[in-house]
């Protein structure tokens, strides 16, 4: 099963940058499981979040051509929690898209201050490549499909995605 840890995309600059939104309802069960008593959305989801938007950022600056998976989370610095009533920005800038991979420098502002930073990694797994390997495609999150759409109904979108959803 894969999870989507965005809500919807504020802004997306095709190759350049995305803006990612995401709120933290009570009605998440994860917030309960460190500390039932106090609410907290785990790092680890925050990072995951950061690193779909990124990886929806290179994925679609190269048209969804191969795949795209987090391969190193080269630095990651948190400022403070996520509770219930909170929204996340997720910020990605693309900085380095190479035909290897790509890097990303992230940050996140929660309800407008600055909660973390973080610089992500990603490779790029070549369809034929995940063909050798018998990766099955419902593993990768960031590829065709609702997400386009997602990235598609950004406000502030200078250009729509290369290729069309197909689902």
């Amino acid at each position: 099963m894969r999870w989507i840890w965005i809500d919807r995309f504020e802004e997306f600059h095709s190759g350049v940058s995305a803006v990612a939104i995401k709120m933290i309802s009570m009605a998440e069960d994860h917030l309960y499981e460190q500390t039932p008593a106090y609410p907290v959305m785990p790092h680890s989801l925050i990072l995951e979040g950061l690193a779909q938007t990124g990886g929806i950022l290179l994925g679609e600056a190269n048209g969804f051509a191969e795949k795209v998976v987090l391969a190193k989370i080269t630095s990651a610095r948190f400022f403070d929690h996520a509770t219930p009533g909170d929204e996340l920005r997720y910020e990605a800038k693309l900085v380095d898209n190479r035909s290897e991979g790509g890097l990303a420098e992230c940050r996140v502002l929660k309800n407008g201050e600055l909660m973390a930073e973080a610089e992500i990694f990603f490779a790029h797994v070549d369809n034929a490549r995940s063909s050798e390997m018998d990766l099955p495609q419902e593993n990768f999150v960031f590829g065709k499909g609702h997400l386009v759409e997602m990235i598609k109904r950004a406000k502030g979108t200078t250009s729509s995605p290369k290729e069309e959803s197909t689902s």
